[in-house]
C-alpha cells in the first residue's frame, strides 16, 4: 500500500520552530515531486513549499520565504519542511503530497498521494 504520513506537528509559541517530516511507504519517494499544503479553518487550502524530484528545485510561497526550509533525504525516503519563525497564521492542518516526476506544481489537483495531515498550532 502506497502511503504518505506527516508528523513533527505541535503546538509552538510565535517565534518558534517544528520541523515536519513526510515519510513515504511502498514508494521511493525519490521519483517524486513533493508538496507541502496547509489548511486552515475558513481559508482555503494553500500550497507552502515544493520540491521537484531530479534536482531538488525548490518552490516557496511569498508568507514563509526566508522563515521555511524544504529539503530531501533520499537514504531515509523522507522530505522535511523546517518552519522557524512561526507566526500565528502559520497555524493550519499541514498535508504532504506527492505526484510522480520531476516537475512540482501548485495546484493541489496535480497530486497523486496525500497524508493524513499534522496540525500545526501557533499560540502564546
Amino acid at each position: 500500500q502506497l502511503q504518505l504520513v506527516e508528523s513533527g506537528g505541535g503546538l509552538v509559541q510565535p517565534g518558534g520552530s517544528l520541523r515536519l517530516s513526510c515519510t513515504a511507504s511502498g514508494f521511493a519517494l525519490v521519483y517524486y515531486a513533493i508538496g507541502w499544503f496547509r489548511h486552515a479553518p475558513g481559508k482555503e487550502r494553500e500550497g507552502v513549499s515544493f520540491i521537484n524530484s531530479s534536482d531538488d528545485n525548490t518552490y516557496y510561497v511569498d508568507s514563509v520565504k526566508g522563515r521555511f526550509t524544504i529539503s530531501r533525504d533520499r537514504a531515509k525516503n523522507t522530505v522535511y519542511l523546517q518552519m522557524n519563525s512561526l507566526k500565528p497564521e502559520d497555524t493550519a492542518v499541514y498535508y504532504c503530497a506527492g505526484r510522480w516526476g520531476s516537475n512540482w506544481y501548485e495546484r493541489a489537483d496535480e497530486y497523486d498521494y496525500w497524508g493524513q495531515g499534522t496540525q500545526v498550532t501557533v499560540s502564546s
